[in-house]
């Protein structure tokens, strides 16, 4: 990172903690959203040494009860308005884990407020909310961290990094997928937004946005075009107005000819071969297995595959890690709004592709990044 710009953000982050009166104090952090994913970042927010978590907010009050018991330590204030939480003065970070739908015109609304801010991905449902906090993040001077939680993965990285480096040759194609062993629960707790497709925006912006990173991650670039189709042939109308696919099949288009084949369903049998998620990204030089355990099988007839990065113990809270390092020490983010607006766009990509069922190009979303 540029020195100015790292040092820009340190006293920006310092500043903040001066006028809020905060100096020498662990940061005031909220979580909005305390679901199923908001409440495994209130357990990485609660194992950092400089935060405190000052304030909650859910609309479901068991949640929301649940989540103040798991912080008693801290004793937040809680709140079923999350206007509440941006508009207190003492709120230094804020963390945003609610449907995907809100997850734009909130981290707008923190970011003009003053705050820090960890969005959970996807950044955006459609083009229109990517492109407004692509804006918002781009007039601020406040940290901004996309959930996009594979970006801290250090075993990834490393092996990324030997993919740009040309171990593996020129990357030629990736070959991924995103299965399940069945559907979200009907009955859960996130059934009331899951299945509405203006809410979560299916299995592919919800879910596959990490997978989907993580190739454009290995490849170095996001794709020019999508074509694909998507349906729902098991779970029809299962819920009850149900919009979202059960089942998607794509192929991006990415500079330099490179081609990517994603698949993903609900369906796929507990047990069988090949596991339900995988990345092979395939070089003139051979071809890595990015997901599972970065091992590279050369393209030469009898020579052994052999790991191309080590393996390394990951911490569990590494990304909430580094957000409050960008927050502290004006530490690079690992995943900026470029990388999260990058990853939300090729899932609406996709998305885009199979609803309309055309090839929809990266230049028709209208977002410059």
């Amino acid at each position: 990172m540029n020195v100015n710009r790292r040092n820009f953000l340190l006293g920006s982050a310092v500043a903040a903690r001066v006028a809020s009166g905060q100096t020498g104090e662990r940061i005031p952090t909220a979580v909005i959203g305390t679901g199923g994913r908001g409440s495994h970042l209130l357990q990485g927010v609660l194992a950092q040494p400089e935060a405190k978590v000052a304030a909650l907010c859910d609309i479901k009050p068991d949640r929301l009860d649940k989540a103040a018991s798991a912080a008693a330590r801290d004793n937040p204030a809680t709140f079923t308005d999350w206007r509440r939480i941006i508009d207190r003065k003492d709120i230094t970070a804020v963390y945003i884990a609610t449907p995907p739908h809100l997850h734009s015109e909130m981290a707008i609304a923190a970011l003009k407020a003053g705050k820090h801010v960890y969005c959970e991905k996807p950044v955006g449902v459609t083009a229109a909310q990517v492109r407004a906090l692509v804006a918002a993040v781009k007039g601020s001077d406040r940290v901004f961290v996309a959930g996009q939680q594979m970006r801290s993965y250090k075993q990834m990285g490393e092996a990324v990094r030997k993919i740009r480096e040309g171990v593996i040759g020129d990357v030629l194609m990736v070959k991924a997928q995103r299965h399940a062993t069945s559907d979200l629960n009907h009955e859960g707790t996130s059934g009331d937004w899951y299945f509405d497709v203006a809410k979560s925006g299916g299995y592919l912006i919800e879910q596959s946005v990490h997978n989907l990173d993580a190739c454009n991650w290995a490849i170095g670039a996001h794709p020019l075009r999508a074509c694909g189709f998507g349906a729902t042939v098991l779970y029809k109308n299962d819920p009850p107005g149900r919009t979202i696919f059960d089942c998607g099949l794509l192929t991006f288009d990415y500079p330099n000819g490179v081609k990517m084949s994603f698949t993903q369903n609900v369906f796929h049998p507990r047990g069988m071969p090949n596991g339900n998620q995988y990345i092979y990204v395939y070089g003139s030089k051979g071809a890595v297995d990015l997901l599972a355990n970065t091992m590279m099988y050369p393209s030469e007839g009898g020579a052994k595959p052999s790991p191309l990065a080590p393996k390394q113990e990951e911490q569990t809270h590494a990304h909430i890690t580094a957000f409050y390092a960008c927050v502290t020490q004006g530490a690079k983010s690992p995943a900026d709004i470029t990388i999260g607006a990058t990853a939300a766009l090729t899932a609406i990509l996709g998305h885009e592709a199979m609803s309309k069922e055309k090839i929809v190009t990266w230049s028709d979303l209208g977002v410059e990044l």
